[in-house]
């Protein structure tokens, strides 16, 4: 069996985490899913984020894989108390946590509060997770690696779980029947208040591990889910779009808007198209491994043709369209969602909307223009045109055609007076 060892590493002035085994093609694929992991050239070596959550995961990862020996780390992070340690936290504010493993099996919850103006963080006592219940998790995180769950999903998942088995103490999670997962979900809606979409996400991760991880057959017949609150796409106007367009002096920014919403894409598609992607002589955009894994073609705007080529001659991209400062990778989604709200928060766009509304706004421009609701199927990559007919539900195109009765009577009576 291979031998992984992490050690401390300085690298490109940050400090992370430096991953050295001997060339394994199966474990190169793990460290990409399971923890990020990036290859760098300077030092040969593969390299993650320097805390003891990645350890963690790794440790998780790399079970019945390969030894691990992270005794360097383990004397690092105890010379450096002040190390952070990034934690989970859960959208809904519900006391979000984090395994640390065997550098220490415990969750650690932790929560931002205000003080003197400024963000700090505050630790509760950590909450020890039985030792079943750990070799419960490190399953169920290498069952989602080996059936090629995004990276995502598997963060989710793992958080979600982990705060499952926090709660249970020692009560073990293979130990629980149908009745008493009822009992626990009732307790996230009655106790912790959880949102629908959170419960969704818990019972995802709490259907896997019994289903997939412990082969129980219809687990979760039994079990009701809440109903989903229906939330409308939030669509900006053409107005305001060819607005935010338009007054772009970042021509990198502006080619990622433009790119964004001409073709309805989401953050995570075009912040990975590369060059080869894109094709000019059929003015089409190859989406490669998007959502659910699937590859689609889009359309490539004659006017987003001409700003890409702008902004090719004036960056020279390798390999990606839009690099990031590693010229090897990809510019972040966290950072093209920067560029958006920068952009049109300018412009008076309210702050709910997101990167994402270019999309929404993209297919609901296309309805409204007469598009066939098929064909903005295949162009958003949607499995199930359920997803796409939300659009119907926003777009102006026949709600326009409908008259208020409070406009009806008041010209009614307009003309009455003048009679």
């Amino acid at each position: 069996m291979n031998t992984v060892t992490i050690k401390p590493l300085e690298h490109k002035g940050t400090q992370v985490i430096g991953i050295y085994f001997e060339k394994d093609i199966k474990l190169n694929i793990v460290l990409q899913k399971a923890v990020a992991a990036k290859w760098s050239k300077t030092n040969k070596c593969w390299y993650m984020d320097c805390t003891k959550e990645t350890c963690n995961k790794l440790r998780i990862a790399v079970k019945g894989i390969a030894e691990l020996d992270g005794k360097a780390m383990q004397d690092y992070f105890k010379q450096n108390t002040q190390n952070p340690v990034k934690t989970h936290i859960n959208a809904s504010k519900n006391n979000a946590s984090n395994a640390q493993g065997d550098f220490n099996t415990n969750y650690n919850p932790s929560q931002q509060v205000e003080a003197n103006n400024k963000t700090v963080k505050k630790t509760t006592p950590t909450i020890r997770i039985c030792d079943a219940n750990a070799e419960a998790l490190a399953k169920f995180n290498q069952t989602l690696v080996l059936k090629g769950y995004s990276p995502n999903t598997i963060r989710t998942y793992v958080s979600e779980f982990g705060l499952f088995l926090q709660t249970l103490g020692k009560i073990t999670a293979d130990s629980f029947t149908t009745e008493r997962i009822k009992a626990y979900l009732y307790y996230c809606h009655t106790t912790l208040k959880l949102s629908e979409n959170t419960i969704h996400s818990r019972m995802n991760a709490l259907k896997f591990y019994y289903e997939q991880v412990l082969g129980r057959e219809k687990f979760f017949w039994e079990i009701p889910r809440p109903k989903k609150p229906y939330l409308l796409p939030k669509v900006i106007s053409e107005q305001k779009i060819l607005k935010g367009l338009q007054n772009i002096d970042n021509l990198k920014h502006k080619a990622i808007l433009f790119t964004a919403y001409s073709a309805g894409l989401r953050v995570s598609e075009v912040v990975k198209i590369k060059i080869a992607d894109i094709d000019s002589d059929r003015m089409q955009i190859r989406i490669e491994a998007a959502k659910g894994k699937k590859d689609r073609m889009v359309t490539l705007a004659e006017a987003t043709l001409v700003v890409l080529r702008a902004y090719f001659e004036q960056y020279k991209p390798k390999k990606y369209l839009f690099e990031g400062q590693d010229v090897e990778e990809h510019y972040s989604p966290r950072s093209a969602q920067a560029v958006f709200n920068q952009q049109f928060e300018r412009i008076g766009l309210p702050k709910y909307f997101s990167f994402h509304s270019l999309r929404h706004s993209y297919a609901t421009h296309l309805l409204e223009n007469g598009t066939d609701i098929k064909y903005i199927q295949e162009l958003l990559g949607h499995n199930d045109i359920k997803t796409t007919l939300r659009y119907t539900h926003v777009s102006k195109k026949a709600i326009e055609k409908i008259e208020s009765p409070l406009d009806k009577i008041l010209r009614k009576n307009e003309g009455e007076k003048d009679e």
